[in-house]
């Protein structure tokens, strides 16, 4: 497998030393991740596209690596190519039939070709001889340059003629690795999620601090989109998920400060225990989904006081975004079924809220809060790598697994549909079921208490934190699927 790979145009910008250094980030992070799910590859290219080079051919790798490129910041678009000695127009011609005769008869088409390098021809003669041939062959065709319904894209390098396939696009943005680190604050839902992808994007790492309230459902759903945003969008760099237990905190607050203040003192909490973690983990910034408005505490005046608990910069990607374009944002990388149905507990609900609080009176509150409480919790936080975060025991019980199917009890597949989608589970005679995880609990709210099922995921992680909390739920007869 050959692929050519565009660079975001926002590296192609920058100056010549900055964006060699952007390339050579790049470079690496495509090694990282191609070792990690596709093969061994040579990648190479120092200055307006990368190229890479895999041994691994089969359809499944082929698919595997456009996944891989697709997701990986700082590419603005790739696509797999045929790579050819460079000959007359004759053979150029006969090499882009191979790839695109199929498509043309009885199309409208346009060829485009990109040269780099010295040759006896220009890039539209290119076109047009090529073109020409092309058109001899296709049977109804006829070429279109404004509405073309197929574009046969062709380049010229030095000596070598690619013949590219369907271009894909990338995220864009910056490679991971160029910009120093942030923490961001996540809770699971569509905010925090969408505001760590972004920065993500940006080519900034960034490792998870969770606060958990209390839900231990809750807590095995942010573990599991965390681990889903860096796995999907961030694998090329080492993550840390930090989980402070904040049940306390939160009971201070209930007891000591008056109830519109809660949620601005809650906040002004955890930023002052992310910002001990931070400095701990030689992090300068903090980030939040909060967004203008979309909530009593995010006010202006409200966000000002908060900022007013850290040193540090509080980034705020989604400020100025509505709720309907941030769950657009979910929808499209993949978060959106996590955060409509990640189980809520909410530890602290202000009656009548202040929206336009002052700093004052906000510390006058905090006078009677016992800051030990929360050195306590910061003390007692679970410092993890993001890579083993779904290795974990949530719960006291255990349960069985088997290596083949039962008979007579349905496997209950509970992937992510993206996941199912790529590798479909095959199990025999067996009743395989598609229930994704973050819908589990609907499925089994109105079952007999000793329903049996099995439930498989691929790594077998996640199916056996479910199963626990199912039968910790009363379940007697759930169990893990382990092919």
């Amino acid at each position: 497998m050959h692929f050519v790979v565009k660079l975001s145009p926002e590296i192609i910008i920058k100056s010549a030393p900055v964006r060699r250094r952007f390339i050579r980030q790049l470079r690496r992070n495509l090694r990282t991740l191609f070792e990690r799910s596709v093969g061994p590859a040579a990648i190479s290219g120092n200055w307006d596209r990368i190229e890479i080079e895999c041994p691994a051919a089969n359809a499944d790798a082929g698919a595997s690596a456009c996944e891989v490129l697709a997701r990986t910041p700082g590419i603005s678009s790739f696509a797999q190519v045929a790579v050819h000695p460079l000959g007359d127009f004759d053979a150029m011609a006969e090499q882009a039939w191979a790839q695109y005769g199929p498509w043309l008869p009885g199309s409208a088409f346009v060829v485009r070709v990109k040269r780099t390098g010295d040759h006896p021809y220009t890039s539209p003669q290119l076109e047009r001889e090529i073109g020409a041939r092309l058109l001899a062959r296709a049977a109804g065709a006829r070429v279109s340059l404004r509405e073309p319904e197929i574009t046969v894209r062709l380049e010229v390098v030095a000596d070598r003629f690619y013949v590219l396939a369907h271009r894909q696009p990338g995220l864009g943005g910056f490679p991971l690795g160029q910009q120093p680190p942030v923490l961001s604050l996540i809770s699971g839902g569509f905010d925090s999620t969408v505001a760590s992808y972004l920065l993500l994007r940006r080519g900034l790492r960034t490792h998870f601090c969770f606060f958990n309230l209390g839900g231990r459902a809750h807590a095995l759903g942010v573990r599991e989109v965390a681990h889903y945003l860096w796995e999907r969008y961030g694998a090329s760099h080492p993550v840390t998920f930090v989980t402070i237990p904040f049940e306390n905190v939160v009971a201070e607050i209930l007891e000591r400060v008056d109830s519109p203040l809660m949620g601005v003192v809650l906040k002004r909490m955890m930023l002052r225990a992310a910002t001990q973690v931070a400095e701990d983990l030689g992090v300068d910034a903090l980030v939040t989904g909060e967004s203008v408005a979309q909530v009593s505490s995010q006010t202006l005046p409200n966000l000002a006081v908060i900022d007013r608990a850290t040193p540090l910069l509080v980034l705020r990607p989604l400020v100025a975004m509505d709720k309907q374009d941030i769950i657009a944002v979910a929808r499209q990388i993949g978060t959106e079924p996590f955060a409509a149905h990640m189980p809520e507990y909410c530890g602290v609900i202000s009656v009548r809220p202040d929206t336009h609080t002052r700093l004052d009176r906000v510390e006058r509150a905090e006078q009677a809060f016992d800051f030990a409480v929360l050195e306590r919790a910061v003390a007692a936080r679970r410092e993890e790598d993001i890579a083993a975060v779904l290795e974990v025991e949530l719960g006291q019980v255990s349960v069985e697994s088997f290596h083949a199917p039962q008979p007579g009890i349905p496997i209950l597949d509970i992937r992510h549909p993206d996941e199912r989608e790529r590798r479909p589970l095959r199990a025999g005679n067996a009743q395989i079921e598609a229930v994704p995880f973050f819908r589990l609990e609907q499925f089994f709210h109105d079952r007999p208490r000793d329903s049996a099922f099995l439930l498989y995921c691929d790594k077998g992680l996640m199916s056996r934190l479910h199963a626990e909390l199912l039968v910790e739920q009363g379940f007697s007869r759930i169990a893990v699927y382990r092919p």
